[in-house]
């Protein structure tokens, strides 16, 4: 799936970027980035260090001035006019990495600041409304009790609560965060982002949210955009982007995926893992001297001992539910395979490596996917 076009998109968009362009000193950060985020929706902004994502994000609402190209923000163009920035900004929540919280106030009073200062309540009503979002916000955790502490006397977790209840206290259309768990431990960000999700649904808020955690991502997201280099690869629902990656970079930065040669041989896509039914779905290839490839994930592979197999166990990783297996295939390549964590092989076992039933890899071309639209999966063929 492409990045959407955008002069198409229905009246319910939140966000319009059309052909976003933002330089550093020379430095191409985001390049013409298009796209749209509906009003209502989690959209996660995906990819490693220096691809642009969080100043992408940045542009929204103008901590970062693009250089060219088209921002509105629910129906606000977004330029150089200080009545438009200041416009765009009473729409925009922010929640930071490090979640700036004023150091000197309380929970509550952090929370009770933007109210008061963006939509000029009456400090009682004010009071009220942050009160409620903070019993909202924190409950779960049970920090009802906890509106007078300071945000050194609060946790990491507590804080990053705190952080989101004042970026929902002025009701704004938009929530944009940046690496919002990064600073909090493996265990609690599990936990966290179940319940801020649940939270932002609840309030009907419109998300983006910048992050390089796959996993994150995957929790959070109604639909995600994989950025490289400044440019969004792909955009769309977790299982689009995982299960039907539009380029190699998409397919291995979100999850383990890998490549083998492959051939068509008549109605068949042929690798030395096995041949599946060329499918309907496929485009055919251009030219034909074209290097083909079939990427095949962990899950998408089974293996079992055999002396005759095509291959050989190099290393087995233990992950608790399973176990990730090294294979070497006898060609020299080496492949993952997910197995059970009650299938144990040694390392020098000798296996035959074959695709799973029910799991069809994709074919690719110049890191390219050679598929448009998803397709129903098919059994391997058993010749």
């Amino acid at each position: 799936m492409t990045p959407t076009d955008v002069n198409a998109a229905p009246p319910d968009d939140i966000i319009i970027c059309r052909d976003v362009h933002k330089w550093y000193d020379g430095f191409h950060a985001v390049r013409g980035v298009t796209t749209y985020v509906k009003r209502g929706e989690v959209v996660i902004i995906i990819g490693p260090s220096g691809s642009g994502k969080s100043t992408f994000i940045r542009t929204i609402n103008r901590l970062e001035r693009h250089e060219r190209g088209q921002i509105i923000v629910d129906g606000i163009p977004l330029t150089d006019d200080v009545r438009n920035i200041d416009a765009v900004r009473r729409h925009v929540g922010m929640v930071a990495q490090s979640f700036n919280l004023f150091p000197h106030m309380s929970a509550l009073s952090n929370i009770t600041l933007a109210p008061t200062k963006v939509r000029k309540l009456s400090k009682q009503d004010a009071i009220d409304e942050a009160m409620h979002l903070l019993d909202r916000a924190l409950q779960l955790v049970n920090l009802e009790g906890y509106a007078a502490r300071y945000p050194h006397q609060l946790s990491g977790g507590q804080q990053q609560r705190v952080a989101l209840a004042r970026a929902l206290a002025p009701a704004p259309d938009l929530i944009l965060m940046d690496e919002p768990f990064s600073s909090l431990d493996a265990g609690l960000r599990g936990q966290l982002r179940a319940e801020v999700r649940a939270i932002l649904k609840e309030r009907g808020a419109t998300v983006i949210c910048v992050t390089h955690d796959q996993e994150e991502a995957m929790q959070l997201a109604d639909r995600m955009a994989v950025m490289n280099e400044g440019r969004i690869e792909q955009l769309g629902s977790p299982e689009q982007v995982f299960n039907y990656p539009d380029t190699r970079f998409a397919a291995e930065f979100f999850g383990t995926a890998d490549f083998l040669p492959a051939w068509r041989d008549g109605a068949y896509l042929t690798s030395e893992v096995g041949r599946i039914p060329w499918s309907e779905a496929w485009a055919t290839p251009s030219r034909t001297d074209d290097e083909l490839q079939v990427m095949v994930r962990p899950d998408c592979l089974d293996m079992e001992p055999e002396e005759e197999g095509n291959g050989v166990v190099v290393q087995r990783e233990f992950l608790g539910a399973f176990n990730l297996y090294s294979v070497g295939l006898d060609s020299g390549r080496r492949v993952q395979v997910m197995q059970s964590h009650l299938a144990r092989f040694d390392p020098g076992t000798r296996v035959r490596t074959f695709l799973r039933e029910g799991h069809q890899p994709l074919p690719f071309i110049d890191g390219q996917a050679l598929v448009d639209e998803p397709a129903y999966a098919t059994e391997p063929d058993s010749s």
